[in-house]
C-alpha cells in the first residue's frame, strides 16, 4: 500500500511544478560563458546598500532562488550544511539554533537569545529569546545572505556570531508569472514526505501596482516511534504558510510595500530519541508538542532623494507557541511529571534609514531602530489522573500541581551609522557604529499556585496536597545602555582581488530568570535562582580575500579571525529540581579559518568547495563561575573543529530545447560537546548528561532534466543512510535526548512555470 500511495502521488507530481533545478547553456562557447559569467555578478545588501559581494569586508555566503531550487534546499538545515563555520542545532521539528564560528556553550540556549540572529526582511524572528523558531519556507525568494561574525552595528542584539537574512521577492509590476514547485519522497522504509508550493505574480495597474502570493503546504511522516504512546512514526510534521505581497509605485522616486505572513508548524511528536530503548525510539506519556503560529505585517516604504535613499520599515508580529514536554527523565520514569506551557508573543519593530547614493569619496548610512516585544508564558507543571489515583495523592483541582502566569516585557532602541571614506578607487575605510539601550523585565501574574507534590510523589505520601497561592510580583527591571561598533580596511591591489581587515562588536540583550530568588521545594539547601543575566560582550577580529578570476568563472574567499567572548550568558539548572536559569560567566576564545570556492569549468562542470576549521575554549573562569554553570576552564566550546562541504554539478544536453543536471553534494561536521562536562552546583562532577555528537558525512545526489517551462527530477538525500547523532540535549530532564540525522529519503521534484 505505502509503494502504491508513494507511486501515485509522484505520478501526480509530474503534472505539476517550477524551475525547480538551475541551469545553463552548455553548448555556449568560453567567451559566451566567460561574459554570462561576468555578468552575473553578486551584489548583497549586508551593508545596507548594494554592493559588490567581493567589496563587502566581512564574510558572506549568498544563496539565489535559483541556487536553493538547484540543491533542493528548502530550510534551515540546507543552509548550515553549505555555509562554512556555520552548524544547525535542531533537536526536533521548530528547535533551530546556528551555531557559527564555535560561538555556543550548547545546542540549546534556553531563555537566552541565540548568537546567531535570524531575520525575515526586517522582522527579528529568532530575538524571541530562541524559544520556538520556525522553519520558514524558502520558495520564491529574492536572496538569502548569511553574514558570519558579529553583526551588532547594523543588526543590533543577538547577532554575536552573525545573522541569517531571507529577503523575500517583491511583485513584478509588468509580467505576470506563476510556478508551482510538489516534491514526494519516501523517508526510511515507508515515511512519505510531501511538500507543495505556489507563486502567483499580478500587475494590476502597469508600471504602478501589483500582487505576489505565495503559499506551501508539508506534511511529513516521522520515523520515530513513541513507546509510551504507542504511536508509531510519532513525529510527523504539519505544515502549511503563505505570504501576500503588495507593491504600489505611484512614481519613480516612491514605493509602499504591504506584506502579510501566515505560518503555522504542527509537529505531531519531538523527533528527540533514547538510545537505550532503541533506535529511533523515544518514550513519553503524551506526545510532545513544540507547536508555532507566526503571524506578520509589514509595511516599507523607500523614497529616492537627489543623492539619498529613504527606507521606513514597520512590521507587527504575533507569534503563538506550544511547549508542552514530559519531563519525569529527570527522576527515571520515577514519577508522572511535565510541563504545559503556552506562549503568546507580540512584536513591534520599526526602522528607519537613509542611504547615500554610492559615487564619490564618501558614503554612508544612518539610521534608527526600534524593537518591543510582549511575551505572555502561561506554565503548568502536570501529573496525570493515573499516577495519582494510583498514589492516593489528592486536593489538586486537576492534574495540574503548580500553575505560573507570567508576561515579561522588553524593549530596544538604537541609532546607528557607516560611514565609507575612499582614499582612492582601490583603498578605502568603514567606521560604523550603534548606540542604544535595552531593558528587560517579568512580572509574575496572580491566579498561579504551587503544592508539595513532588515531595509527597517522591516519597510516596498519600492524602491531600498542601495548595500555597504564588503571590503577585513585579521583577526588577534591567537596563544596559551602550555602543557597538564596526571598523574595516579595504583595498584592492588587482580589480580581481580585494583584501580587508575588520574589527567589530557584538551583544545580546539582558535577561531576567522567571524563577528569581526562589528556593528548591525539593532541597532547601540547593542554589537560590540568580536574578538573571547581563548582556555579554564580544570583539572579533577579522582579516579576508576574496577574488575572482576568468570574468567570474573562478571565485575564491578566505578569512581568518579570533573572536573574544567576555561575561558569558549561559543557561544553567538547578540540580534538585532541574529549574532553568540564566547568569554570566568569564570568558572564552575563538580562533578560525574559513574558505570558499567555486569553479565554473569547461564542459558544463561546476565544482563548489567550502570548509572551516575552528578551534574555541574556555579561557578564564573562577571557581564560582565554574561551580554555577559546571564549566572547566579550557574546555572546548559547543561548536565542531572541522565542518566543510563539497559540490559537484554537471549540466549537459538531452535534446533540443532540453537539458539535464547531475549532482553530487557531501557535506561533513565534526563532532562537538553538548555542553559543559560538570553537573552545575556540584564542582569536579561530570554531568550524567554531558555527551559529545558524532563527525558525520551526509551524501546527497541529484539527477534532473528541464524542458522549456517544465523540469523534473529525481533526488536521494543521505545515500548512505548516515544515522549519525547530531544533536545531544543539555538538560537532565528529558528521556530522549538525541536527534539522529535523518534517515536516507529517495524523492522526485517537479516543477511548472507560466
Amino acid at each position: 500500500m505505502r509503494a502504491f500511495l508513494f507511486a501515485s502521488a509522484s505520478a501526480g507530481v509530474l503534472a505539476i511544478a517550477a524551475p525547480a533545478f538551475a541551469q545553463t547553456d552548455t553548448d555556449q562557447p568560453d567567451e559566451q560563458r566567460a561574459a554570462q559569467a561576468s555578468r552575473d555578478i553578486i551584489t548583497v545588501t549586508a551593508t545596507r546598500r548594494e554592493e559588490r559581494l567581493q567589496d563587502v569586508p566581512l564574510s558572506v555566503t549568498t544563496f539565489s532562488q535559483a541556487e536553493l531550487d538547484a540543491r533542493g534546499l528548502v530550510g534551515y538545515e540546507g543552509l548550515a550544511f553549505e555555509t562554512p563555520g556555520v552548524v544547525l542545532n535542531r533537536p526536533t521539528a521548530n528547535f533551530n539554533n546556528f551555531t557559527a564560528r564555535g560561538i555556543a556553550t550548547n545546542g540549546y540556549n534556553a531563555n537566552l537569545q541565540s548568537t546567531v540572529a535570524i531575520y525575515i526582511d526586517e522582522l527579528p524572528i529568532s530575538a524571541n529569546g530562541n524559544s520556538t523558531i520556525l522553519d520558514p519556507s524558502l520558495y520564491d525568494v529574492e536572496r538569502i545572505e548569511f553574514l558570519r561574525g558579529p553583526q551588532g552595528t547594523l543588526f543590533g542584539s543577538g547577532s554575536l556570531a552573525g545573522a541569517l537574512r531571507i529577503i523575500t521577492r517583491s511583485p513584478d509590476l509588468n509580467t505576470f508569472e506563476a510556478s508551482v514547485l510538489g516534491d514526494v519522497g519516501v523517508t526510511g522504509s515507508s515515511s512519505i514526505r510531501q511538500r507543495y508550493n505556489a507563486m502567483v505574480n499580478m500587475p494590476l495597474v502597469e508600471d504602478q501596482l501589483g500582487l505576489r502570493v505565495v503559499g506551501f503546504l508539508r506534511h511529513e511522516e516521522g520515523y520515530v516511534d513513541n513507546i509510551g504512546t504507542g504511536i508509531s512514526n510519532a513525529d510527523t510534521l504539519e505544515a502549511w504558510g503563505g505570504r501576500a505581497t503588495l507593491l504600489w509605485q505611484p512614481t519613480d522616486r516612491l514605493s509602499l510595500r504591504f506584506l502579510v505572513s501566515r505560518e503555522e508548524s504542527n509537529p505531531q511528536d519531538s523527533s528527540l530519541t533514547n538510545p537505550l530503548l532503541g533506535r529511533d525510539v523515544r518514550i513519553s506519556d503524551r506526545p510532545d508538542r513544540f507547536t508555532g503560529e507566526l503571524t506578520n505585517y509589514n509595511v516599507t516604504l523607500n523614497y529616492q532623494f537627489s543623492g539619498a535613499e529613504l527606507t521606513s520599515s514597520t512590521t507587527y508580529s504575533r507569534f503563538n507557541q506550544r511547549f508542552y514536554v514530559d519531563l519525569a527523565g529527570t527522576f527515571g520514569q520515577a514519577i508522572a511529571f511535565a510541563l504545559d506551557a503556552d506562549a503568546y508573543d507580540q512584536n513591534f519593530v520599526q526602522e528607519v534609514r537613509l542611504v547615500s547614493q554610492t559615487g564619490g569619496n564618501f558614503d554612508w548610512v544612518v539610521g534608527g531602530f526600534y524593537f518591543s516585544r510582549k511575551r505572555d508564558v502561561d506554565f503548568g507543571y502536570r501529573s496525570n489522573e493515573a499516577f495519582l489515583t494510583a498514589r492516593g495523592i489528592t486536593g489538586l483541582p486537576d492534574e495540574y500541581y503548580q500553575r505560573l502566569y507570567s508576561h515579561s516585557l522588553q524593549h530596544e532602541a538604537a541609532a546607528f551609522g557607516e560611514l565609507t571614506y575612499r582614499f582612492t578607487e582601490d583603498f578605502w575605510i568603514t567606521a560604523g557604529l550603534r548606540y542604544g539601550s535595552i531593558d528587560a523585565q517579568a512580572f509574575t501574574e496572580p491566579g498561579g499556585y504551587n503544592s508539595n507534590y513532588l515531595v509527597n510523589a517522591l516519597f510516596g505520601i498519600p492524602g491531600p496536597l498542601t495548595i500555597t497561592p504564588i503571590p503577585e510580583e513585579t521583577g526588577i527591571k534591567a537596563e544596559e545602555t551602550g555602543p557597538s561598533y564596526r571598523f574595516s580596511a579595504s583595498w584592492r591591489p588587482v580589480p580581481s582581488l580585494t583584501a580587508y581587515a575588520a574589527v567589530a562588536t557584538g551583544f545580546r540583550a539582558p535577561v531576567v530568570n522567571a524563577f528569581a530568588g526562589r528556593p528548591s521545594l525539593v532541597d532547601p539547601n540547593d542554589l537560590i535562582i540568580p536574578f538573571g543575566a547581563d548582556s555579554d560582550d564580544l570583539i572579533s577580529y577579522e582579516a579576508g580575500l576574496k577574488g575572482s578570476w576568468m570574468n567570474g568563472l573562478l571565485n575564491a574567499s578566505i578569512a581568518l579571525y579570533q573572536i573574544d567572548w567576555d561575561g558569558i550568558q549561559i543557561q544553567a539548572n538547578r540540580v534538585s529540581d532541574s529549574v532553568q536559569f540564566a547568569t554570566n560567566i568569564g570568558g572564552a576564545r575563538s580562533r578560525g579559518v574559513e574558505l570558499e570556492l567555486l569553479a565554473r569549468l569547461a564542459d558544463g562542470w561546476t565544482i563548489g568547495l567550502n570548509g572551516s576549521i575552528n578551534e574555541s575554549k574556555v579561557t578564564s573562569l573562577t571557581p564560582e563561575e565554574a561551580a554555577i554553570s559546571g564549566a572547566v576552564e579550557g574546555i572546548r566550546l559547543s561548536g565542531p573543529r572541522f565542518q566543510g562541504s563539497l559540490l559537484v554539478n554537471y549540466n549537459f544536453g538531452l535534446m533540443q530545447n532540453a537539458e539535464g543536471n547531475a549532482s553530487l553534494a557531501v557535506y561533513h561536521v565534526g563532532g562537538f560537546p553538548s555542553s559543559f562536562p560538570n553537573v552545575p552546583g556540584q564542582p569536579g562532577v561530570t554531568s550524567p548528561t554531558y555527551d559529545v555528537t558524532d563527525a558525520y558525512t551526509v551524501v546527497n545526489a541529484t539527477l534532473a532534466a528541464s524542458f522549456d517551462r517544465l523540469t523534473a527530477g529525481v533526488y536521494v538525500e543521505n545515500l548512505f543512510n548516515d544515522r549519525s547523532v547530531t544533536y545531544v540535549h543539555p538538560e537532565a530532564f528529558l528521556d530522549g535526548r538525541y536527534a539522529l540525522q535523518r534517515p536516507r529519503t529517495i524523492g522526485v521534484r517537479v516543477g511548472y512555470s507560466f
